[in-house]
């Protein structure tokens, strides 16, 4: 049961995507589980067979609890199961073979192949051997699916996600020394080159100024990479990739904080368009978990709420927030000369003990600097 966010003890196994004898590969949906927040849809990380799987639908199980086994090369994976050591088996038993196909099958028809002799190479079962075994006894049927239906009445599925939150954000409080840093940028120049850009595109394909932010925050974070990592182990553990959590509201009420992957090698179409993407699912409830477990910093914008100043909690094991607000027009002095400027505040959240004021100003100032470079984003 893979780790989905801080407050996570627990999940439930609702379904699962694939059967023994399936061949995967990485990145494949193979099983779908609920958490107090979202019903995620759990990738497979290495390829191969699944060989087994250990926990029913409907289980609620903690986390690090083995699910399956999935078997990468000539012999089958091996897993230390949560309760104890697994039972004794025949000694002829202990290598038993099986083609996955006919496990497939096994499965299917409800047959227990460890009591099936096979015919193949080396006593191998093979299809035929499974098919010969069903029409000698009478398959078992099926379970009855879990009548245990996922909390739906709003204000439980509230009550559930506020739990979570608050189980996050209290270990953020306890565990993590906050530092806060802010700065004002005068956004005449990126909300100027955006409006002449958006003037060649279709309406349908107009860029964002949120997609500027994530973009200058990805470059950022190369400039100034001890930003982007865990606090694990007692020290900084440092993230080549650049996945950016952003904190999107649900009309249930709540939020979650789905990764942008690989942001620093999207371009702005790209990312407006994942955006766009990211924004629909976690709103619909059809999450990847590697979007909620990815996330090396978090983007919070509250600027279309009217607020003009964030300082977010950071969300563990992350190490750094970056919050944003509305861009409002304000006195601005250049060059000894005063006018009225869009303004945009942005704020750091750091965690003391990966990084100190020194380098969370250095990110802020790099921050600034791709923003006020729009056509090299």
């Amino acid at each position: 049961m893979p780790s989905l966010g801080a407050d996570m003890e627990e999940g439930k196994l609702l379904q699962w995507k694939v059967q023994p004898g399936d061949a995967v590969k990485r990145g494949d949906i193979i099983a779908v589980v609920h958490t107090e927040k979202a019903e995620i849809e759990v990738e497979v990380f290495e390829g191969g067979v699944v060989d087994q799987l250990l926990v029913q639908p409907g289980a609620v199980v903690p986390v690090g609890t083995v699910l399956a086994i999935l078997r990468t090369g000539e012999e089958a994976a091996t897993a230390t199961t949560p309760a104890g050591p697994p039972p004794a088996k025949p000694a002829e038993k202990a290598r038993l073979r099986i083609s996955p196909l006919a496990r497939k099958v096994a499965a299917e028809l409800g047959v227990d192949f460890s009591r099936v002799q096979g015919t193949g190479p080396h006593g191998a079962i093979e299809k035929a051997d499974i098919e010969r075994a069903a029409s000698l006894q009478k398959a078992r049927p099926a379970p009855p699916p879990v009548a245990e239906p996922i909390p739906s009445a709003p204000a439980e599925a509230y009550q559930g996600m506020r739990r979570a939150i608050a189980a996050a954000m209290a270990r953020s409080n306890r565990e993590i020394p906050h530092y806060y840093l802010e700065t004002q940028i005068d956004m005449s120049l990126p909300l100027h080159w955006l409006e002449a850009a958006n003037q060649k595109r279709p309406v349908q394909q107009r860029l964002l100024p949120a997609v500027l932010l994530v973009k200058a925050v990805a470059h950022a974070l190369k400039d100034v990479p001890e930003l982007n990592g865990y606090w694990k182990n007692d020290r900084n553990e440092l993230q080549q990739d650049i996945h950016i959590g952003f904190a999107i509201s649900l009309r249930r009420g709540g939020l979650m904080v789905p990764a942008i992957l690989h942001a620093d090698s999207k371009s702005l179409d790209e990312l407006m368009a994942a955006m766009t993407d990211l924004i629909q699912r976690t709103r619909a409830g059809r999450l990847r978990s590697s979007e909620i477990t990815d996330g090396t910093v978090t983007i919070t914008n509250l600027g279309d709420r009217g607020v003009e100043t964030v300082y977010g909690v950071i969300y563990p094991p992350q190490v750094a927030l970056v919050g944003f607000g509305r861009i409002v027009e304000r006195p601005w002095a250049d060059n000894g000369m005063l006018g009225v400027r869009p303004v945009l505040t942005a704020t750091l959240s750091g965690d003391h003990r990966a990084t100190d004021g020194r380098r969370g100003a250095q990110f802020l100032e790099s921050f600034t600097r791709w923003l006020l470079q729009p056509d090299k984003l």
